[in-house]
């Protein structure tokens, strides 16, 4: 099957990729640098195919692929920063809500503990009835928030 993004570095991109991988343990460790390299179609490059490249690098095809299209469609810097998520989460707490939790970690323990810890908040929360189920996590990230 032909290949639809056709990589091709310039030479200023080949060395700026080679010092990449040759500095620090960081940059050592990323593929999309190493992907290009392996992909490069431009005179002298090794015109390796996405299974060489995956098996080389130890990664999928499909990763191979993610990178080409990225370096091709956005671009030579694009391609060596991870695509970003799309997902967007919906919130469990509105505004009305989060006051309530503040408000409730804020006043005095139940009887017999010292301080409200996440989990208590969080089924305190339930059992008044502010929302129908609410986990510890939400509670940390919704407190830290305020801090």
């Amino acid at each position: 099957m032909a290949k639809l993004y056709r990589v091709t570095l310039t030479h200023e991109e080949r060395e700026q990729l080679r010092s990449m991988i040759s500095r620090g343990k960081g940059d050592a460790r990323k593929l999309a640098p190493r992907i290009l390299l392996q992909a490069d179609e431009a005179e002298g490059g090794p015109r390796r195919t996405d299974g060489q490249i995956a098996s080389a690098l130890d990664t999928t095809t499909r990763t191979v692929e993610r990178v080409r299209e990225r370096f091709v469609e956005q671009g030579f810097e694009a391609a060596l920063v991870p695509a970003r998520s799309r997902r967007v989460y919906a919130r469990k707490l509105d505004g009305r809500q989060e006051a309530r939790l503040i408000a409730l970690a804020c006043s005095k323990p139940p009887a017999g503990k010292a301080r409200w810890t996440l989990r208590m908040l969080a089924d305190e929360m339930v059992e008044l009835e502010v929302v129908d189920s609410l986990s510890h996590e939400t509670v940390r990230q919704a407190l830290k928030k305020t801090s």
